[in-house]
């Protein structure tokens, strides 16, 4: 840049003093005062819009960057998929996992089987058969539990008399 030191401005002003004349100095002054200020704007939004323009373009680079490792990374994935999808295949392809499916008439038969053991357990069974097998004949409420099963000091103590 221009180095301006004070003697120089000094000697600008008294040339611009002797040139322009003492009535208009005043009014030279003002618009080159105002010159000064529209150049350092201008300048100043130069330079902003450089250094707009150069961190765009950074962005841009590590944009780049980022959309090549995701895309490496999503190939790394469908690669390793295709390798599993393929070992699982040949895994299921094998000939001695194969289980043979349960045929149907094994299924119908299980199934009566099973209906014919629930309809006996639920079905009404006649009282010597219970007495003779351990099943209970009736049932307790849970009072009636509790006094039956209720010590016979607590009962006494606990039994009220009303004279």
């Amino acid at each position: 840049m221009i180095d301006l030191g004070l003697s120089k401005l000094a000697l600008i002003g008294v040339v611009a003093l002797i040139v322009v004349g003492p009535e208009r100095l005043p009014k030279v002054a003002r618009m080159a005062g105002t010159l000064f200020g529209r150049a350092q704007r201008y300048i100043n939004d130069v330079k902003s819009e450089v250094s707009r323009e150069i961190e765009l373009e950074e962005l841009r680079k590590v944009h780049k960057d980022m959309q090549e490792a995701a895309s490496n990374v999503e190939q790394t994935i469908a690669k390793n998929m295709s390798e599993i999808e393929t070992e699982v295949h040949t895994a299921l392809s094998n000939p001695l996992l194969d289980t043979p499916s349960p045929t149907s008439d094994l299924v119908t038969a299980k199934a009566k089987d099973f209906r014919k053991k629930r309809l006996a357990r639920t079905s009404a069974i006649p009282a010597w058969y219970k007495k003779q097998s351990g099943r209970k004949t009736h049932v307790l409420s849970g009072a009636a539990r509790v006094a039956r099963h209720r010590p016979a000091s607590v009962a006494r103590k606990s039994s009220v008399s009303f004279h």
